[in-house]
């Protein structure tokens, strides 16, 4: 069933008198989680042997551990691993931005304003093209929160407690 549709059909050819539809299909979603889950996790992460030993505990017949375990450190995991990368739900991302500083002279409602706004205009992978105004006040506001927020995480990075100790 690999790299196809899984129909109804699908279900309806292995069907059997011991094996109903409902049957099938609580196999199948199970199979499905193990594996979308055990995929989830880097293959040095955790050892084949332990893999297998897990497969036990959840009281799957050991014939069919060699099979799922070929599945997820077998040759066909960098595959798997691309396809997943490829087809999973992902917000676009920046294609470019651009920004200019507008002053402006008059408005409707006072005859000298002369308060600079910050135009930025961003363009998205998906092609949606937002533009936004920002007062500068706003604006070193903004500024400033990204420079505390950096500064934590480098203090964070310095700790001992984060480091990767051999």
């Amino acid at each position: 069933m690999e790299n196809k549709q899984v129909t109804h059909s699908s279900f309806k050819e292995l069907q059997t008198e011991k094996l109903t539809e409902e049957h099938l299909a609580f196999v199948y979603s199970g199979m499905l989680s193990l594996l979308r889950a055990a995929l989830r996790i880097p293959r040095a992460s955790v050892k084949q042997e332990l893999f297998r030993e897990d497969l036990q505990e959840l009281r799957i017949p050991s014939e069919f551990i060699p099979d799922i375990a070929s599945v997820v450190y077998g040759l066909r995991r960098p595959a798997l691993d691309e396809a997943t990368t490829e087809n999973r739900p992902r917000l676009p991302r920046l294609e470019s931005f651009r920004w200019r500083v507008d002053v402006g002279i008059s408005t409707s409602v006072l005859n000298r304003a002369l308060e600079p706004t910050i135009v930025m205009e961003m363009t998205l992978s998906d092609g949606s093209i937002h533009n936004f105004e920002v007062p500068v006040t706003k604006f070193h506001a903004l500024r400033y929160s990204v420079a505390y927020v950096l500064k934590d995480m480098e203090d964070l990075e310095k700790r001992s407690i984060l480091k990767i100790q051999d």
